[in-house]
C-alpha cells in the first residue's frame, strides 16, 4: 500500500465544512419557506430558481480553481457535470412516482423537497463511509469500479432492449410496510404528512409518496457517489457536486416535466458514462498496484462526458422529431382516408 493516499488530499478544512453545511442547511430552510404554502410552479420560477443553482455552483467552481488551482477546479467542474447528468434520472423516477400516488400539482414541489432531503442525508453516509472505506483499503477503488460497471451494463441492456422505467406502487415494499403499519387517509391533507381523527392518528398519502422517494434515493446514492469517487478523492469535492447537483432539482424538474419523455436516448448516454468511468476507476487501482497501468486523466474525462452527453441529447431530439413527423404523416393519411370515404359514400 503507497505510502500517501490520495483520498487524504482535500480542500475542506473545518471552517469551508461548516461554511458549506451551513449554506445548504439556510437553501433548504429556503425552499421550505417557499413551498409552505402548496401552489402550482409556474414556468417563470422554475426557471428563474434553476439559473440560480447552476450560477451557484459555476460561481463556487471559480473561486476553487482561482484558491486551489486547474487541476482541482477541473476535478470539482467535472465531479459536478457527473453528478447533475444523474441526478436528471432521479428526476425521471420521481415524475413516475408523482404520477403513480397521483400528487397533486401544488403538493408536488413540497414531495421534491422531501426527497432531496433524503438523497443529501443517504449521499453524506455513503460519501463518509466511501471515504473512510478508500482510506483504509486500495481495492475499494476496484470495488467502486466494478459497481459502476455493472450498474451501467444493466442500464445498457434494459435501453437496448426497450425496457423503460415503470414504477408499480402497490409492489413497493416500503409501501406495504407503511401501508400495514398505519392507517393511510383516502385523500391529501395539504403538506400535512399525519393527521389525527377521532383520537386516532393516520398518515397521508404524502407520507407514503415520500417514503417510496426516500427508497428511490438509497438505489440512486449507490450509483452516484462512487462515480464522483471515480472523478475525485476529495471528500469535501465529492459531498459539495452531490449537494449542489441536488439543490436544485426541485425546480429544475418543473422546467425539465415536459422535456423528460423526449430525451429517449439518456440510458444510453448514463450508462455509458457510467461504464466510462467504471473503467477509470479499475485502471486507478491498477496504477496503485502497478505504477506502469496508465490512468485517464481528468480533463480526458470531462470531454468524454461531456461528449457523450451532447450525443445523446442531439440523437434523443433528432429521434423525437422523427416520430413527430411520423405521426402527423400518419394524421394526414388518415384524414384523407377519411375523405375518400365521405366522398364515396356521397
Amino acid at each position: 500500500m503507497p505510502e500517501e493516499n490520495p483520498v487524504l488530499d482535500t480542500i475542506g478544512t473545518p471552517t469551508l465544512w461548516t461554511v458549506t453545511l451551513v449554506a445548504v442547511v439556510a437553501l433548504l430552510a429556503l425552499d421550505f419557506a417557499l413551498t409552505r404554502k402548496p401552489h402550482e410552479v409556474s414556468m417563470k420560477e422554475a426557471v428563474g430558481w434553476s439559473a440560480f443553482y447552476v450560477a451557484l455552483p459555476l460561481a463556487f467552481g471559480v473561486w476553487v480553481w482561482s484558491v486551489h488551482g486547474g487541476q482541482i477546479g477541473l476535478e470539482y467542474y467535472t465531479g459536478y457535470l457527473v453528478e447533475k447528468s444523474l441526478s436528471v434520472d432521479n428526476l425521471f423516477v420521481f415524475m413516475l412516482l408523482l404520477g403513480a400516488f397521483a400528487v397533486p400539482r401544488a403538493l408536488q414541489q413540497r414531495v421534491l423537497l422531501f426527497g432531496i432531503i433524503g438523497a443529501l442525508v443517504l449521499r453524506g453516509i455513503f460519501i463518509a463511509v466511501g471515504a473512510a472505506a478508500l482510506d483504509a483499503f486500495d481495492w475499494v477503488f476496484l470495488v467502486f469500479g466494478l459497481i459502476l460497471l455493472l450498474t451501467g451494463a444493466k442500464l445498457l441492456r434494459d435501453a437496448v432492449k426497450g425496457h423503460e422505467q415503470s414504477v408499480d406502487i402497490q409492489e413497493m415494499k416500503v409501501v406495504k410496510l407503511v401501508n400495514r403499519v398505519f392507517p393511510v387517509t383516502d385523500d391529501y391533507e395539504g403538506t400535512k404528512l399525519s393527521v389525527k381523527r377521532d383520537g386516532k392518528r393516520f398518515v397521508t398519502p404524502l407520507l407514503v409518496v415520500v417514503v417510496a422517494v426516500f427508497a428511490t434515493d438509497v438505489v440512486f446514492a449507490v450509483d452516484s457517489v462512487p462515480a464522483v469517487f471515480g472523478i475525485t478523492g476529495d471528500p469535501y469535492l465529492v459531498f459539495a457536486t452531490n449537494a449542489f447537483a441536488l439543490l436544485g432539482l426541485r425546480a429544475l424538474y418543473f422546467v425539465l416535466e415536459g422535456a423528460l419523455s423526449k430525451l429517449v436516448h439518456l440510458s444510453y448516454g448514463l450508462a455509458a458514462i457510467l461504464l466510462f468511468i467504471g473503467v477509470k476507476l479499475v485502471l486507478h487501482w491498477g496504477h496503485i498496484v502497478n505504477p506502469s497501468v496508465p490512468e485517464i486523466p481528468t480533463l480526458a474525462s470531462l470531454g468524454v462526458i461531456v461528449g457523450i452527453l451532447v450525443l445523446v441529447t442531439a440523437t434523443s431530439l433528432l429521434a423525437d422529431r422523427r416520430k413527430q413527423r411520423e405521426l402527423a404523416g400518419r394524421d394526414d393519411r388518415d384524414q384523407r382516408d377519411q375523405r375518400d370515404q365521405e366522398s364515396v359514400g356521397s
